[in-house]
């Protein structure tokens, strides 16, 4: 089964990263979480992505906050797909983290989603495991038709009230 290596270069960025783990979970999909820092652990972030593809990974998460180099530091070394992950912070309320993601030198793709984003990671990652794996494609247009049912569910229940 596909696997999903998440990323995050501190603890406290767990909060941010457990959506993105739920939602990977609820599709059947294993994630491998791990805590490195580009700036405080370099030999293990380089090290992780250097062998990731080797251990089953086939997506990775990279959630970071302030200079957030995880993600462009992991991409750098890997020619797995990378989703970046910004974290909101204090300083800027995420605008730091999301720029430093965002802003990659040409040839260093990164994906990116919105500050704190962590379900939409989770998504992201899933829809390009959707490409080779077709049970999880079908379980996204399940779940897309769940949403459409319930928007559809809501604004009749506000129709009916007005």
């Amino acid at each position: 089964m596909a696997k999903v290596g998440i990323v995050m270069g501190s603890k406290s960025d767990f909060d941010v990263v457990k959506p993105a783990v739920n939602v990977l979970k609820k599709f059947g999909v294993e994630a491998e979480v791990r805590v490195i820092s580009a700036h405080r652990t370099p030999t293990e972030a380089h090290e992780f992505a250097s062998k990731a593809k080797e251990n089953g990974i086939e997506v990775l998460i990279c959630a970071a906050g302030k200079a957030a180099h995880l993600g462009g530091v992991i991409a750098a070394l890997t020619t797995l797909p990378v989703i970046g992950l910004p974290v909101k912070t204090d300083m800027m309320g995420g605008l730091d983290s999301l720029l430093s993601i965002v802003q990659m030198p040409s040839g260093i793709p990164v994906a990116t989603v919105g500050v704190n984003g962590g379900e939409n990671a989770g998504l992201l990652a899933l829809q390009i495991l959707g490409i080779k794996y077709p049970e999880i494609e079908k379980q996204l247009v399940d779940y897309k038709a769940a949403m459409r049912e319930k928007i559809n569910a809501d604004d009749k229940a506000l129709q009916e009230l007005l």
